[in-house]
């Protein structure tokens, strides 16, 4: 029988838009996708779509299709719970900032509360999708809490890991590389695989539909953020030495990502990789690879994770030296603080960490991005608990405008790739800046001889 019925527990970057496309491709079946935090599912409720808590290119006309017709938002978790045949997971797992594997382990706690409640509401058997990256064998502890909870209903696990890119998260849903379905080798194991492969084929052709064992597909999304990141963190590496020698990272990067074997993906340098998978996956690898005693392959994977910070560090050292050597009291204009265009998660986004170690050298950081608000940039920089919350308000100020931002500074760095920073009127900023005016261009962007001709001392990473 087909599956009728489905409920989401966490309604953020994965579980919003991922739910969304599977209503929208899916009307014979109800979703609901649940959340305590109440502002939140107001914000997915809103009649204005600009409204919604998460900025991704596509999902509002996603939302308009189906919220309504077969697609809904709410806090009443419990009830949706008891109306679902298939319940998926998609609450965060941060690193855990406390106890054993502090600083590297997946914290567990969300997951763990999800499944007790499950197990204390379900009245009949279930099929539980593991959204959330998870790490390998999460599955076996999400059964042994549902089997100890509950002795009258049937669960069965599945992993279903998302391999969303965010700011074309609706583009990888409708159009996916692959989809990867992870469940028990058993008969009812089986069953529940094939449901779940029935929801995707409504438009994803069976070709790209991949099923394995459980811990095959859980090891497998850690994999492959480990891979694209350990390509960032070796392209990165390079630019370093790039701008040492003379050699040009661009014309390195396109010269290897023309062989076959290589390709041209991930091979962009920039002032280093953020946002919720990367950083947290590999240090969840290096724990699991410590756990087991296998600490060379440990040291190999954390590597990863000391080159971006390294990236970072480097990006604000630069800027240091180069306005000789002291930025205390000079205005500094941070564009962009998303950790990539074209969303508003702002998840281990370099500007953060570089934002923190201007503001130790006393700068007055002002910041400008399209996406992102006040509070939110203020309380990340908080998050860092670097100093006190009322210094950070003093020392960093969020413009509303990238004019406002730029006007009297010392230097700008570009540290999120949104396409509208290559339309401005960067004449008009040049003359509205102290001078010499610097940019430093942390994801190589704009137009070096262009600015230059304008006057501006134009500073990329992987070029001298």
């Amino acid at each position: 029988m087909k599956i009728k019925s489905i409920c989401c527990i966490g309604a953020g970057y994965v579980g919003g838009p991922t739910m969304s496309v599977i209503a929208q491709k899916n009307p014979d079946i109800k979703v609901t996708v649940v959340d305590i935090n109440e502002d939140r599912i107001n914000a997915w409720n809103s009649e204005d779509l600009s409204n919604l808590p998460i900025y991704e290119p596509g999902l509002d006309k996603v939302i308009r299709d189906a919220r309504g017709r077969n697609l809904f938002f709410s806090t009443d978790v419990e009830k949706a719970i008891l109306d679902s045949e298939m319940i998926f997971i998609s609450v965060n797992t941060p690193t855990k900032t406390y106890g054993s594997g502090k600083g590297m382990a997946a914290d567990l706690k969300y997951v763990e509360l999800c499944a007790r409640q499950i197990g204390q509401v379900a009245k009949t058997d279930k099929i539980i999708v593991e959204k959330s990256t998870l790490p390998v064998k999460t599955a076996a502890a999400i059964k042994n809490i549902l089997d100890n909870t509950t002795t009258d209903v049937n669960f069965e696990i599945l992993s279903n890991p998302e391999f969303l890119a965010e700011g074309t998260a609706i583009k990888d849903l409708e159009f996916p590389d692959r989809v990867l379905i992870g469940g028990e080798q058993t008969n009812s194991g089986k069953v529940a695989i094939d449901k779940l492969l029935q929801i995707y084929s409504s438009w994803v052709p069976k070709s790209k539909i991949l099923t394995t064992n459980l811990w095959s597909s859980e090891l497998s999304k850690l994999t492959a953020n480990a891979f694209l990141a350990q390509r960032i963190s070796s392209i990165n590496s390079l630019s370093e030495l790039c701008e040492k020698t003379g050699a040009d990272i661009d014309e390195v990067a396109k010269a290897i990502g023309m062989d076959s074997r290589i390709g041209s993906k991930f091979l962009k340098t920039s002032v280093g990789f953020g946002g919720s998978c990367f950083q947290k996956d590999i240090l969840n690898l290096v724990y699991i690879c410590q756990s087991l005693g296998i600490n060379e392959v440990a040291d190999y994977w954390e590597q990863v994770i000391i080159m971006n910070n390294h990236q970072r560090s480097r990006f604000a050292k630069n800027i240091l030296q180069t306005l000789y050597n002291t930025v205390a009291g000079k205005k500094i204009t941070i564009l962009g603080w998303a950790f990539k265009k074209d969303t508003n998660d702002t998840r281990e986004s370099a500007a953060i960490y570089v934002a923190d170690m201007l503001i130790d050298e006393e700068a007055v950081v002002h910041v400008y991005d399209p996406k992102v608000n006040t509070n939110q940039i203020l309380f990340d920089l908080n998050y860092l608990n670097s100093r006190e919350a009322s210094i950070n308000k003093k020392m960093l100020n969020v413009a509303e405008d990238p004019y406002d931002a730029s006007k009297n500074s010392h230097a700008i760095a570009i540290l999120t790739e949104w396409d509208e920073f290559k339309t401005y009127d960067w004449k008009k900023i040049y003359e509205s800046m102290n001078k010499p005016a610097f940019i430093f261009d942390g994801r190589n962007i704009l137009d070096k001889v262009e600015l230059e001709k304008i006057g501006f001392i134009y500073k990329a990473i992987g070029k001298q």
